[in-house]
């Protein structure tokens, strides 16, 4: 099987392709989730930008002609023996700076200030207090909502840099406004921080005076002029989801060759909503699309894939995984479901009697998937988030050899809708929620045993703190202070004032999930929340905004939908993907999507996974029930860019009735237990659970 490399670059001035950078903003890669992200905004204000690896000598940007710098956030930590290298000199040739999280820690360092790891995290949104008499702010609020991500902060600041943005306690900018070196510990790129374009704005075009004359001119035609190159007189097989990635890209294949040249294949890999492949089927054909549909099932479930020895194990030696429906590592789920879908596609070309050596594998895979996978093609240095089923280890074999063409991977979700739009998609298909490749597979949570580590207890301990602190604060405890070195004073001043006015509790489920916290993978803790009394949406999201921060264990909150719950379960229900497990999904899947789409909402919302969990409620210790049932999770969440969104809040985002309706409806679904409801931002919780 065969793919190119296909990189959809942009038609531009021709400035670029002659080599200079006259005027250009470059972007030093340090590894940052958002990375990508910045390149976007950046010319989304029409100014040229290009992303280069972190140690670029500062010589060469000099002598490139470039504009500004802006560094991007990572996951390293500047004070490790294997931080990243770079030249120091990229501060004194006198070209402006903007560093970002990681980016504004080096700047620190080289100039002789201090940067320690806190006890406190910060991983979501907040309101920081910024100068705004400092030239990149200038214009703003003294009070903004800004995306924090990180453990380590500035504690002594550089030798002529000041303060300009503060969290609490913690240091959220600095500034040498003589330099014209800037640092921000939040992301202005993302959309979570509300002001941050016109941040960048700032940075661009008062401090760095850069002029918007960067346009880019019909990347439809530039995408296509590049299949046709990559492809010649080949064939391409398409693996088509129906989602909206999948039918770009096929769109784009047939705008772009012959018809007799795309092969568009619909894997049913077993793992599809309910009636999803008819409906894939039927609105694929309206389309124009020939669709061949393959129902490989069995395959998937008993298929596996080779892994390291282990985690440690750095050498050559692999081992052959457990099958896929024995199999409760989320990673591992991934890898099988991707390698086997190559696999299922190479048995296609043999039956259609293919020659392998002719045939290109095209893939809808876009800019985030490389990001999470860290791909080397988005970011040099990012961290793992999850493995995407479309940059799995044997894609990456294949993509090398030059045997995958990718015509979106430039592409954010957004982009690719409007480039839907422009190739004449219907909105139904536009504007569909996105559904994983590996399907309900990853919104199974497997596991044969509970997760309880050492910190459980402990951890346990702080959430009582926390959600009865109005009354914690009269009787000191050593933990108590851990609570409030964490918080400011404001922020303790709602905590007390939630607190007093509702009844609430807060508990470790035995379960694991997938989050990002500071541009690292995180697999750790739920916590559940549960309440006396009708749920107080606000006070809800505060505190599971806040948790996260103080107990760096926890990656994801959510709301125990009935009574209150007085025994949280302390074991799991064995939970592996069998069909029985997958129809429970299923049917709990379709009865809430039904709901939403009823209610008018669904354009409101980006996304919306529901989850199964291994996790029966409502047993009494004493008679030693054992846990049969499971529970389900509804994750509402609302994004542009699919790097960074929030939750929608019951009466706001969405209206509350909608969401007990779901609850209510989902309860009937014979073996649930109880009904949750997803408090978290990401980060530091991912959109997806695995």
């Amino acid at each position: 099987m065969a793919l190119c490399n296909g990189d959809s670059k942009l038609e531009i001035s021709s400035t670029e392709q002659n080599g200079s950078c006259e005027g250009a903003v470059v972007i030093l890669d340090a590894g940052a989730q958002y990375g990508k992200v910045i390149d976007r905004r950046v010319r989304e204000l029409l100014v040229r930008s290009e992303i280069l690896p972190l140690e670029t000598p500062a010589f060469a940007i000099r002598e490139q002609g470039f504009r500004a710098i802006i560094i991007s956030g990572g996951p390293a930590s500047v004070y490790a023996e294997d931080a990243p290298w770079f030249d120091p000199a990229i501060f004194t040739i006198g070209k402006p700076v903007l560093g970002i999280c990681y980016g504004m820690q080096m700047m620190n360092k080289v100039f002789g200030g201090t940067v320690h790891r806190k006890s406190v995290r910060e991983d979501g949104v907040f309101n920081v207090g910024l100068d705004n008499t400092c030239s990149l702010f200038r214009g703003l609020q003294k009070e903004e909502l800004v995306l924090l991500t990180h453990g380590d902060s500035v504690d002594k600041v550089a030798d002529g840099f000041k303060v300009v943005a503060q969290s609490g306690n913690i240091i959220a900018g600095i500034a040498n406004e003589q330099k014209k070196l800037y640092g921000t510990q939040f992301h202005p790129e993302v959309d979570l921080t509300e002001h941050g374009m016109e941040m960048l704005r700032n940075f661009l075009f008062e401090i760095a005076g850069c002029t918007s004359n960067f346009t880019v001119q019909n990347r439809q035609q530039s995408c296509i002029n590049e299949i046709r190159e990559k492809v010649d007189k080949s064939k391409v097989l398409v693996l088509l989801s129906g989602g909206v990635d999948s039918t770009v890209c096929t769109a784009l294949l047939n705008k772009a060759l012959n018809q007799d040249q795309v092969i568009a294949v619909h894997i049913d890999n077993g793992f599809m909503r309910k009636r999803e492949s008819q409906s894939v089927e039927e609105a694929l054909t309206k389309l124009g699309i020939k669709l061949k549909v393959v129902n490989a099932a069995h395959t998937f479930y008993n298929g596996t894939t080779t892994l390291p020895i282990s985690e440690e194990d750095r050498t050559p030696r692999k081992r052959i995984s457990k099958t896929l429906n024995m199999t409760t590592n989320p990673e591992e789920k991934r890898k099988i479901i991707g390698d086997t879908f190559v696999k299922v596609a190479n048995e296609v070309i043999g039956e259609m009697n293919l020659k392998p050596d002719e045939v290109l594998l095209a893939q809808g895979t876009l800019r985030p998937d490389l990001i999470e996978s860290a791909s080397h093609i988005a970011s040099g240095k990012a961290e793992v988030i999850k493995t995407h089923h479309n940059d799995t280890e044997l894609i990456r074999k294949l993509r090398d050899e030059g045997k995958v063409i990718e015509p979106l991977k430039d592409f954010h979700k957004d982009e690719v809708r409007a480039l839907g739009r422009e190739l004449g998609l219907p909105e139904e298909i536009v504007c569909r929620h996105p559904f994983p490749g590996p399907g309900l597979a990853i919104r199974v949570i497997c596991a044969d045993e509970p997760y309880v580590c050492k910190d459980f207890a402990e951890t346990n301990n702080i959430l009582k703190i926390i959600t009865d602190f109005s009354a914690s604060v009269k009787k000191p405890h050593t933990l108590l202070q851990r609570v409030k070195s964490c918080i400011s004073d404001e922020e303790e001043e709602k905590l007390m004032q939630i607190t007093s006015l509702h009844s609430l509790n807060a508990f470790l489920l035995p379960i694991k999930t997938v989050g990002v916290q500071g541009d690292c993978r995180s697999y750790s803790y739920v916590c559940g929340l549960t309440s006396k009394e009708a749920p107080h949406w606000e006070s809800l999201m505060f505190l599971a905004r806040l948790i996260p921060r103080m107990c760096h264990s926890i990656n994801r909150v959510v709301y125990v939908f009935g009574s209150h719950v007085k025994e949280p379960p302390t074991d799991i229900t064995p939970t592996f993907l069998t069909t029985g497990v997958l129809s429970t999904l299923r049917q709990a899947d379709f009865v809430a999507h039904s709901i939403l789409r009823e209610s008018g909402y669904s354009g409101k919302i980006s996304q919306m996974p529901v989850i199964l969990t291994p996790l029966h409620f409502d047993r009494d210790p004493l008679q030693k029930q054992p846990s049969c049932r499971r529970s389900v999770v509804v994750r509402t969440f609302i994004t542009s860019d699919f790097m960074t969104g929030i939750p929608a809040t019951p009466g706001n985002h969405i209206p509350e009735e909608v969401v007990l309706k779901m609850v209510n409806e989902i309860k009937k679904i014979p073996g649930i237990s109880r009904v949750m409801y997803d408090l978290t931002s990401k980060p530091p919780g991912t959109t997806e659970w695995e």
